[in-house]
């Protein structure tokens, strides 16, 4: 196949660290090409070049047998080269259309103010089987809506080539299923596309090769109709791992946490969480499933006193919680590890050591005016060994490490709180397969010794295997508690969208899990 775009020798580095050393990476006309790595591999870098953020220390870029010079995302955009970001560049009070507008440069910005630019976008949208209203405004948009609009960008810019930066990582199956299609489409129109996941899964079902970078360095690229999940596992890690996601079976306690008739709102006053009911017990991980929005966030926040409730009750070992603060909450054994978004700005303190955030929920204790920062070092190196967080040491403020360490000394601070009840938010949103099973076992450890465990996850394949039950919200209300034994990616996408219910009035599951949670509370006595 010809090349649509070649790199050759490409090196960048960030003061004394290497983030790319010697990459060589070849792009072929009309393909779609998986890229893979580890955190810290080089990865995002990599693109950043190719699109125009960063530029090489050293190397060439070749587009059609010729070296080309990318300073500036203009430039890679006249290249025929567009990114989708991970985190959507839109600007949420334009519409829908202005968004594609505002990078069309002054010439096309102007055509743009004439009726052809609706056309024009509606055009391009049927072309590729995207369906979108030009003029509805961001932030009336769902994730799937938005992500459609920042393609569609890159493709009204003329891209030929476009880069995909965890794509499916906020998307239900049915929305995956539709995005794939479009990449098809998009590679039989003739784009050449360039895929970032840690799904391995959606790496062998859309992929025609795949390219592992390890430590910065290119290992190889192998046709995807040739490997395995297994084997491509073995070139990011460089050893062999156990793919197989355990679900130890551990004999379930009392309830620990009930929540009854669960009212809370956002930050607009709008309801986020609609009269929702469910318990954990000791020993049991509930998985929570929803597309992103669907009143999680709220959700963990209640839960760990971080926003009040309109109405509703939160019982703790018999004993309500409502309108506790944090810190008392965290008394009674429930510990909260959330990772919004915005890790840095809400999780952790950014300029403090990582010895300083393990002390931020227990400095308190300390008597007098003077703080034991030896055992919060030990401590802190405890953590660093055992979830293998990448750091010059103890005292490194968190603001330096990449997006997966930040997230593993947040997971690590909690748990050593030793909760009986353990609130965990995409705890591994942002980090590559080998840390991602890490903390898979991290949290069956604690099923184990008895903790009742809430996880709210995005990857459905993995919640099937490693949680008990799944508990199902759409728009804030309670869709379902189903059994992971006995259900379906496709039962539970339709339920995340709405279009299955199986909650009937009496508060009761019909049709998917005989065993559900609702079931259970029939039998006892405590909900």
């Amino acid at each position: 196949m010809q090349a649509a775009i070649e790199l050759k020798g490409i090196c960048k580095s960030f003061g004394s660290v290497a983030a790319n050393k010697n990459i060589d990476l070849t792009l072929n006309k009309g393909e779609i090409l998986a890229l893979l790595g580890e955190n810290g591999s080089g990865k995002t870098t990599l693109m950043n070049m190719l699109s125009g953020i960063y530029m090489p220390d050293s190397g060439s870029i070749f587009m059609d047998g010729k070296e080309v010079s990318i300073t500036s995302p203009e430039s890679a955009g006249k290249l025929g080269i567009g990114m989708v970001h991970q985190h959507f560049k839109l600007v949420e009070r334009f519409t829908a259309l202005d968004n594609i507008r505002i990078g069309m440069g002054k010439e096309a910005g102007r055509l743009f103010k004439s009726k052809a630019a609706r056309n024009y976008v509606l055009e391009t949208a049927a072309k590729f089987g995207f369906s979108i209203d030009p003029d509805k405004y961001v932030y009336n948009m769902p994730v799937s809506e938005k992500q459609t609009l920042e393609i569609l960008k890159v493709l009204c810019y003329g891209a030929k080539i476009i880069i995909l930066d965890e794509p499916t990582a906020v998307l239900t199956v049915q929305e995956v299923t539709r995005l794939f299609d479009v990449l098809r489409k998009m590679k039989q129109e003739g784009h050449s596309v360039i895929i970032i996941t840690h799904k391995l899964n959606e790496v062998m079902d859309i992929s025609d090769r795949v390219s592992v970078l390890r430590h910065g360095e290119y290992v190889g690229t192998v046709k995807t109709s040739e490997t395995s999940e297994k084997e491509l596992t073995e070139l990011m890690v460089g050893r062999k791992v156990d793919l197989n996601i355990k679900r130890p079976i551990v004999e379930k306690t009392h309830p620990l946490l009930e929540i009854r008739d669960l009212t809370v709102k956002n930050d607009e006053g709008a309801v986020a969480v609609d009269g929702m009911n469910f318990y954990i017990r000791g020993g049991e991980l509930l998985g929570v499933a929803g597309i992103a929005g669907s009143g999680q966030k709220e959700l963990c926040e209640a839960l760990a006193g971080l926003r009040p409730i309109e109405k509703g009750q939160m019982i703790h070992n018999g004993e309500s919680i409502v309108g506790m603060s944090p810190k008392k909450i965290l008394d009674h054994g429930i510990s909260m590890s959330f990772i919004p978004e915005d890790r840095l700005g809400m999780g952790l303190a950014p300029s403090l050591s990582i010895t300083d955030n393990m002390m931020l929920k227990n400095y308190n204790e300390a008597k007098g005016f003077l703080v034991d920062r030896n055992t919060a070092r030990k401590e802190a190196s405890k953590i660093i060994e055992k979830l293998e967080i990448s750091t010059p040491s103890t005292e490194t403020p968190v603001r330096r490490l990449s997006g997966g360490n930040v997230q593993k000394v947040l997971l690590g601070r909690e748990i050593k709180a030793g909760p009986n009840v353990l609130i965990t938010a995409y705890p591994v949103r942002g980090l590559d397969i080998n840390s991602s099973y890490m903390i898979y076992d991290i949290l069956n450890e604690q099923k184990q010794k008895g903790v009742g465990i809430l996880f709210v996850g995005e990857d459905l394949d993995v919640m099937l295997a490693l949680c008990d039950k799944i508990m199902v919200i759409c728009h804030g209300r309670l869709q379902g508690v189903v059994n992971s034994s006995n259900t379906t990616k496709e039962d539970i996408g339709l339920m995340m969208t709405g279009a299955l219910n199986i909650v009937n009035k009496e508060g009761k599951t019909d049709g998917i899990a005989k065993d559900s949670a609702f079931e259970d509370a029939k039998e006892d006595k405590n909900v």
